[in-house]
């Protein structure tokens, strides 16, 4: 077995595949050793479904030999976020009245990419029903950064993350409604996309006609990200925003002439607070990127009462999703989670009217900004990573945060606009940690978005400060944080990671 398989990029093992060239069965025993191997060090894999992976791997195998038509994805690896329901897999949400929670059903976007020929062969951590850009709860413990097991890994796609940084799947799952795909790209150095509302269909949004939620690709190349993302899209009558899409149109990408695009750059939208240090990194990335580009300068988005907005529509989705659970076992819920439902207890429907009116004011401010740019450049992230015992970054530069998710503003605003946003990596910070730098593309415009994103990749990897940063794999391999410190509710049976009627945890 090649030990090497799990660092090569999802397109090139997907072509081996097809050529005949790799064994599905090989690259399965691969990763699943990564991960028996790494997984301790940084806790992104939760539940397991390994002797399915391998069987279905088999089959896999099989059909190669067979000369059989294979799917965009066919024999790859696939991690699932655990806020994405697969079925005879457990799914917890990180939540502890969901412990022992095992679907029947995949869900929409999970039975698509197992239809396109994946394998789903593990659950990625998150935050306790996603709550929060910290990938801990009380079921599975924390994640922790690859590139330092003591700092955390965003979120709450931070297990996908991790997993994708240290080479333990070749492609993740994730989910974004503040930030929750793009934060822990960014802080783990690998790609995130947000894609524009209603590109990829999501039967389990609570609230079907709002916008501020959606699924998205996440991997270590713009190219791997495409891939998966072109296999993720299409209609579903349950979800009245998807509509039809040509999918050919994001894979495989189009050539594009960087020296053509006009770009808008922006520190903090005008209204986020940001690191003085995150600041002066962005600076030096858009002073590299001014002479690759026809147009490079500020842009002034004017985005008024962005926060308050996003609390009331933020707290009227958790509402929406927890009222009941709030109600009838407000235990089984997380602090940041009830933090939104009792926020929600003093919004009224004025409230509510004035938030859907100011998003709409600033979706058309940022679609009158690109009838002038191209793309939008901005940090994702206000801060370096921190550590993962800290629920959330409660101070940034001097000035303390209103809530838990206050600090993710940078992320935030572009959700309100509902323009598709990738983060890409982009060196490393002060700290030696991963820099993500966000780009934002027009709405509907995630095609020319990922285009762009991956001619701006190809010109980083010749630079030694501004390629895709990588972990010290040796070094995480003897690492043993304490990860699962936070655990306040043994597992069942009181072994760690046994789960009645599931598989188990790593």
């Amino acid at each position: 077995m090649d030990s090497s398989l799990p660092e090569t990029s999802a397109v090139e093992l997907r072509r081996l595949i097809g050529t005949r060239q790799l064994s599905p069965v090989e690259l399965m025993d691969a990763c699943i050793a990564r991960i028996e191997a790494l997984n301790p060090a940084i806790n992104a894999i939760c539940a397991t479904d390994f002797d399915r992976a391998r069987e279905t791997a088999r089959q896999a195998e099989a059909q190669v030999m067979r000369g059989a038509p294979l799917g965009p994805l066919y024999g790859l690896p696939l991690g699932v976020k655990d806020l994405q329901d697969t079925a005879g897999l457990l799914t917890t949400y990180g939540n502890v009245g969901l412990r022992g929670n095992v679907p029947t059903a995949d869900n929409l976007l999970v039975a698509r990419l197992r239809a396109a020929g994946a394998i789903v062969t593990a659950k990625t951590n998150v935050p306790d029903m996603g709550a929060g850009a910290n990938s801990r709860n009380p079921v599975w413990g924390a994640t922790g950064n690859p590139f330092n097991p003591a700092l955390n890994a965003g979120g709450s796609s931070g297990g996908s993350a991790a997993a994708l940084a240290a080479d333990l799947l070749p492609l993740c799952t994730g989910s974004d409604t503040g930030g929750s795909l793009r934060i822990p790209a960014a802080l783990c150095g690998v790609v995130g996309l947000r894609p524009s509302p209603g590109l990829v269909a999501n039967d389990a949004r609570p609230l079907g006609w709002s916008v501020i939620s959606v699924l998205g690709p996440m991997g270590r190349t713009v190219a791997d990200t495409a891939l998966q993302f072109a296999a993720s899209v299409g209609p579903d009558p349950r979800d009245p925003l998807s509509y039809p899409v040509d999918a050919s149109q994001f894979w495989p990408l189009k050539d594009i002439d960087l020296s053509r695009l006009r770009v808008g750059t922006t520190e903090d939208f005008g209204i986020c607070i940001v690191d003085p240090e995150i600041r002066r990194v962005f600076r030096q990335r858009v002073e590299a990127i001014r002479p690759l580009v026809a147009q490079c300068e500020p842009v002034d988005l004017q985005l008024g009462d962005a926060d308050r907005a996003f609390d009331v529509l933020r707290a009227e989705s958790f509402v929406a999703a927890f009222a009941d659970t709030f109600r009838n076992a407000p235990e089984t819920l997380g602090p940041n989670v009830r933090a939104n439902v009792e926020m929600a207890a003093a919004i009224t429907l004025a409230d509510r009217a004035w938030a859907h009116l100011e998003q709409t004011r600033i979706q058309r401010r940022f679609a009158k900004a690109f009838e002038q740019y191209d793309l939008i450049l901005a940090p994702v992230t206000p801060v370096s990573p921190f550590p993962w015992t800290e629920l959330f970054a409660g101070r940034i530069d001097g000035q303390d945060m209103r809530n838990y998710y206050h600090w993710l503003g940078l992320t935030y605003v572009v959700t309100l606009a509902t323009n598709p946003a990738l983060s890409l990596p982009c060196g490393t910070d002060e700290h030696g940690m991963p820099f993500g730098l966000q780009m934002v593309g027009r709405l509907h415009g995630d095609a020319q978005l990922l285009s762009a994103a991956q001619a701006l990749e190809q010109v980083f990897a010749a630079s030694p400060t501004l390629c895709r940063p990588r972990p010290d794999l040796q070094a995480l391999a003897q690492a043993r944080p304490e990860l699962k410190s936070i655990v306040t509710h043994p597992p069942l049976h009181g072994e760690p990671g046994s789960f009645p009627g599931g598989r188990t945890a790593v």
